[in-house]
């Protein structure tokens, strides 16, 4: 109770609203989120997942968990990844959905914004590959810094890259009025 207070307040202290489409949340899953403007949008997203009381992990460079910084990044969800290792990010993440009855991985794709006025460039698709990999839905949250709304927009069940990432880019387009730039189609 106390958490969900503390994100419902996160929310009205900062002039944002959010909202979620009805059952849309499972057990498992893959939640992505666009637009990523500001510090506020990971603040805000952290708020939700408490309003709705879902324990989140997240990849993080195993490099960062040592020190007083390792108790931190567990207890938030941090999930050691070394990118050096024989094991693929892909797999590692694959042992994780299979070992835990509930588990919810959040990932911000790359190349959402552009830094210093860059050309954006396309998302990075591992998301797909790892919800396709463990059999679980790719959740679609979004942060509109114009309008100040956010919340979860829907899931896709990853099928097909190209189609599945087509249909992402529509409904964010179509929700958010964010264009998200996809990498080109590849051949199958």
């Amino acid at each position: 109770m106390f958490k969900k207070f503390i994100g419902e307040t996160a929310f009205k202290v900062s002039g944002w609203t959010y909202s979620v489409e009805p059952n849309t949340l499972e057990n498992k899953q893959v939640i992505i989120g666009f637009e990523h403007t500001s510090m506020m949008d990971a603040v805000l997203s952290l708020a939700l997942f408490q309003i709705y009381d879902i324990k989140i992990h997240t990849l993080i460079k195993k490099e960062l968990f040592k020190g007083p910084f390792k108790p931190i990044l567990e207890a938030i969800g941090g999930i050691p990844v070394d990118r050096k290792a024989n094991k693929d990010i892909v797999s590692q993440m694959v042992e994780h959905f299979e070992k835990n009855e509930h588990f919810n991985l959040v990932i911000a794709p790359e190349a959402t914004r552009a830094k210093n006025g860059e050309e954006r460039k396309p998302i990075r698709t591992g998301f797909w590959h790892i919800a396709k990999a463990a059999n679980v839905p790719i959740v679609l949250m979004f942060a509109n810094s114009k309008t100040k709304k956010g919340g979860i927009l829907g899931k896709i069940y990853p099928s097909d890259i190209n189609h599945d990432l087509a249909l992402i880019k529509q409904l964010y387009k179509e929700h958010t009025g964010l264009d998200i730039i996809i990498p080109e189609p590849k051949s199958a």
